[in-house]
C-alpha cells in the first residue's frame, strides 16, 4: 500500500483535477490543498462536507470550521497538523495510522471532530489505543484511591466516617502522619518478633524447666507476648474498619496475619488445660506444628514494602515463564536419572538404587548444587553428569530473562502510575484554584488569567485536554468517588473517568 505515490494529494487515478474542484485547508497554520473527488470517497466525514460550501450559508460554513475566507476559499481550522496527516491518509488507503508521537486518546477525539468512525483505525493502532485506555484507567482508580483516602466521602456521616478514618489510620500510611507513624511501628514489631523467634532457638539461651527439659527464656516470651498483642489489636481494627468483611478474611495478606497470631492463643488455650493434656504426644506434636507456623509473620513485612509487593505482582505476571522452567526441569530430572540409573547399576559399589531415588541427583545436579551425597562412578555415569549440568543450566538460564523483565517493566509501570496520579491530584488542585478565582469578583479576575485561558482552550476545537474524573457539574473537574465505586472491567473503569 505504500507504494502508491503520495508526491501530492490528488485522486489516485492520476487525473488531475481541476481548480474549482481544489479546496484550501489550513490545519494549524499549515496549508493543504485537497480535491473534492477524493474527499467525496467518504460522503459523511467533515472533510467532504466542505466540498459543497458554495451553496451554503456563511453560518453553515462556520459550524463546519473555525473561520473561513471567501476571497481565497480557504478554511482555517485549529486542529493539529500532525494529526490531520494521518486523518487524510483514509482518502487516499482507505485506513488510518497513528504516527508515533502522537497521543491515541487526542487522535481519538481528532478522528470524531472530522466525522470519521473509528472502525477505519488501523488493528495495531487499536492495540495501542487499549493499551493507553487500559493506563489511564488504572491511573484514574489510583487517583480515586488517592482522593478517597484523603477527602472521605462525602455521604458518609456517623460510624461510616470513623470506620473510614480509622479504616486510612491502619491501611493507608500516606494518608496522614499518624498512619505512617502506626505502619513504622508495626513493620519494627514484625522485625522484632522474627528475631525473637529466630533467637529463642539458641541453646544458650534457652532455660530449662523443671523436669529438665530446655524452654524458651522467659524475657523473649514477654517480648513475644507484646508482639502478638500488637498484631492481634491491628487485625481487629482492620477488620472491624474494613469496608468489606469477608473480602478482607480471605484476602491472602490477611490471612498470613491471621496465621501469625493464631499458634500462640492454641497454644495458650492447651496449656491452660493443665500438663496433662500437653503431655500427650499428638497435642505436643501439634503445639510444635502451631510453632513452625510463627514464621509465617515475615511476609507482614511485605505488606509495608512495596518492592516485595512488585516481586509479588511480577512473579503473579510470570506463571508461563515460571511453568516452562519447571517443565524443562521435570523432563531433564526424569530424563538424566533414568539414564544415571542405566548407566550405574552395573557398578558394584553403585549409589543409585532406583530411578526415583536417582531424582535427588538428577536436582541437585541440574541445579549446580552439588552435594556430593550421590554420584556417578562410571566413565557413561559421569558423561551423563555432565550433560545433566550443562542442560540444567541452559534450562535455569533461558526464563530468567523474561521474569527479570516482566518485574523491571512493572516496577517501571508503579512508578509511572504513581506519578501520574500524583500529577494529576495536582492538576485537579490548581484547577480547583483556579474555578474558585473565576468566581470571584470582577476585580480580582486580572490574577485568574491561567484559569480563563484554560477555559478557552477547552472551549476550543483543538482542546487536547484529558480530564480523567468527570466534574457532577459536566465540566472538566473532578468529584470524589465514594469507597463503595467498584468497577467490573477496565472499559467500566474507563467509562467513569475518561470523558
Amino acid at each position: 500500500m505504500w507504494g502508491i505515490q503520495r508526491t501530492r494529494y490528488a485522486d489516485c487515478n492520476g487525473s488531475e483535477a481541476s481548480e474549482e474542484n481544489e479546496i484550501v485547508v489550513n490545519i494549524g497554520g499549515v496549508k493543504q490543498v485537497l480535491f473534492g473527488d477524493v474527499l467525496n470517497r467518504y460522503p459523511d466525514t467533515r472533510l467532504a462536507e466542505l466540498v459543497d460550501c458554495s451553496l451554503k450559508s456563511p453560518e453553515e460554513i462556520s459550524s463546519l470550521c473555525d473561520d473561513y475566507d471567501p476571497d481565497t476559499r480557504e478554511f482555517y481550522f485549529d486542529r493539529d497538523p500532525k494529526a490531520f496527516k494521518c486523518i487524510i491518509e483514509l482518502y487516499y488507503y482507505g485506513e488510518i495510522h497513528i504516527k508515533r508521537g502522537i497521543c491515541p486518546i487526542c487522535f481519538m477525539k481528532e478522528m470524531e471532530f472530522w466525522k470519521i468512525d473509528p472502525d477505519f483505525l488501523d488493528d495495531c493502532c487499536k492495540c495501542h489505543l487499549n493499551e493507553v485506555e487500559d493506563e489511564l484507567a488504572e491511573i484514574a482508580e489510583k487517583v480515586r484511591t488517592i482522593l478517597v483516602d484523603r477527602e472521605g466521602d462525602p455521604s458518609a456521616a456517623g460510624w461510616q466516617r470513623f470506620q473510614m478514618c480509622l479504616w486510612r489510620l491502619m491501611e493507608k500510611p500516606e494518608s496522614s502522619l499518624p498512619a505512617h507513624i502506626i505502619t513504622i511501628v508495626s513493620f519494627i514489631f514484625v522485625l522484632v518478633s522474627s528475631v525473637v523467634m529466630c533467637v529463642g532457638t539458641i541453646p544458650d539461651l534457652q532455660v530449662e524447666d523443671s523436669e529438665g527439659n530446655l524452654t524458651e527464656n522467659p524475657t523473649l516470651e514477654v517480648i513475644e507476648t507484646l508482639c502478638i498483642g500488637w498484631f492481634t489489636i491491628e487485625y481487629i481494627l482492620r477488620l472491624i474498619s474494613a469496608p468489606n468483611k469477608m473480602k478482607f478474611v480471605l484476602a491472602f495478606m490477611n490471612i498470613i496475619d491471621f496465621m501469625a497470631i493464631m499458634p500462640f492463643f492454641v497454644v495458650l488455650i492447651l496449656t491452660s488445660f493443665g500438663t496433662g493434656v500437653m503431655e500427650l504426644t499428638n497435642v505436643q506434636q501439634a503445639v510444635q506444628a502451631l510453632r513452625i507456623m510463627r514464621i509465617a509473620r515475615i511476609f507482614k513485612l511485605a505488606r509495608h514494602s512495596s518492592g516485595l509487593q512488585t516481586l509479588t505482582s511480577a512473579l503473579k505476571s510470570s506463571f508461563k515463564e515460571l511453568g516452562l522452567l519447571l517443565m524443562y526441569m521435570g523432563v531433564g530430572v526424569f530424563l538424566f536419572s533414568a539414564l544415571g540409573y542405566t548407566m550405574e547399576q552395573s557398578h558394584p559399589e553403585t549409589l543409585f538404587t532406583s530411578i526415583p531415588q536417582s531424582f535427588w541427583w538428577a536436582v541437585i545436579t541440574m541445579t549446580t548444587v552439588g552435594y556430593g551425597d550421590v554420584y556417578p562412578k562410571t566413565t557413561l555415569g559421569r558423561c551423563n553428569a555432565a550433560l545433566s549440568f550443562l542442560c540444567g543450566v541452559i534450562a535455569i538460564a533461558l526464563p530468567i530473562h523474561p521474569i527479570i523483565n516482566n518485574f523491571v517493566l512493572f516496577y517501571n509501570k508503579q512508578q509511572v502510575l504513581e506519578t501520574a496520579a500524583k500529577h494529576e491530584i495536582e492538576l485537579m488542585a490548581l484547577r480547583s484554584g483556579e474555578g474558585e478565582l473565576e468566581a470571584a469578583p470582577a476585580a480580582h479576575k486580572h490574577v485568574c488569567g491561567a484559569g480563563v485561558w484554560d477555559h478557552a482552550m477547552r472551549s476550543c476545537h483543538s482542546d487536547t485536554y484529558i480530564p480523567l474524573l468527570k466534574d457532577p457539574r459536566g465540566g472538566a473537574g473532578f468529584q470524589t468517588p465514594s469507597m463503595d465505586t467498584s468497577f467490573e472491567s477496565t472499559a467500566a473503569a474507563s467509562e467513569y473517568f475518561i470523558s
